[in-house]
């Protein structure tokens, strides 16, 4: 912890000089400003091997997104071109050196057919802090790695649950995946199951803060969901805690991160985000038949599943509804 928080303020205290000193930087060919601080020591980044990285990106005086204190994030080096991006420098860096990039809006816009992210306007400046923790020769090397990090960030996740738990004096049964359940009421009806269908109603709330993101309890305004239990239709939390549910049942089910929307954002907007979740399973059915297939069109191939991208995982299937905003 006090390395990822020497990490932090190192940033931190990067992009602050960044505001008071513009002087030193250098442009690539694409016109990205960039300032390299590095003690020369380290092994340079190559073509087609692989960096980890810290990365801490502002938005005006906004921290928009951090790995610090997460997984950081690993990337593929390519040879450099002029795509006004802060990896036209990656060949340029060591292990352990560090980095500041800035991106102007005005030129974002113009390398995107006159588009701007939403949360940008075209007179802001984009300011990334970059730090090469390691570089891998190989993707296994890189996927060893990261499994190593998402273990780490599991556990943290599991003891920040478990910790909220015991400051709110809540007494949960945990489930064998790790979703910790609380029945304030089992139900008497038909028992949620994989291969059933359930009408559920809600409140999401976000942990620790209990802020509320969504809800459909008040009926009849809200419908209660429906979806079919094991067909991944949901995060695999709901699929895994509703199980000790039957119709009529009611409850709490308090949700680790890699059983929601994991490395993905989530409904508060930012990557491992445990939930809250009141529940009240309305109704239990027998699943409808699937549909079958229509004459003469041919069935989805089971591809198999390629390399997990270099980009923090994929998001589940079909989550729980988020907020719209």
């Amino acid at each position: 912890m006090k390395t990822i928080s020497s990490y932090l303020m190192i940033s931190l205290a990067l992009l602050g000089a960044v505001a008071c000193n513009n002087s030193g930087f250098k442009r690539t060919q694409s016109g990205l400003r960039y300032k390299i601080f590095s003690d020369g020591k380290g092994p340079v980044a190559k073509k087609d091997e692989f960096v980890k990285m810290e990365i801490l990106q502002k938005v005006r005086d906004s921290v928009f997104m951090s790995t610090y204190g997460s997984v950081p994030y690993y990337l593929r080096v390519d040879s450099p071109r002029p795509i006004y991006s802060p990896t036209e420098i990656l060949t340029l860096m060591r292990k352990g050196d560090s980095a500041i990039t800035v991106l102007s809006g005005d030129t974002i816009r113009r390398h995107n057919g006159g588009q701007l992210p939403a949360f940008m306007k075209k007179k802001d400046n984009i300011t990334i802090t970059m730090k090469i923790l390691d570089i891998f020769p190989t993707q296994d090397l890189l996927m060893a790695d990261r499994k190593t990090e998402l273990d780490k960030q599991k556990d943290k996740e599991i003891r920040d649950v478990e910790k909220y738990l015991a400051d709110s004096n809540i007494h949960a049964t945990k489930t064998e995946l790790g979703t910790y359940v609380v029945v304030k009421d089992p139900g008497n009806g038909p028992r949620v199951d994989s291969g059933k269908e359930v009408f559920i109603r809600f409140t999401g709330k976000l942990m620790p803060s209990g802020k509320v993101f969504q809800s459909n309890m008040t009926a009849p305004a809200n419908e209660p969901l429906k979806f079919v239990i094991g067909q991944h239709a949901v995060i695999q939390g709901w699929d895994d805690g509703l199980k000790l549910f039957h119709e009529g049942g009611k409850g709490t089910l308090y949700i680790p991160a890699f059983l929601a929307y994991d490395q993905q954002p989530g409904p508060g907007h930012t990557p491992f985000e445990n939930l809250i979740f009141d529940i009240a399973v309305d109704s239990v059915r027998d699943a409808p038949p699937a549909p079958k297939p229509r004459p003469g069109m041919p069935t989805a191939p089971n591809f198999p599943r390629g390399p997990i991208p270099m980009r923090p995982g994929a998001r589940p299937a079909v989550p729980v509804p988020a907020p719209r905003h």
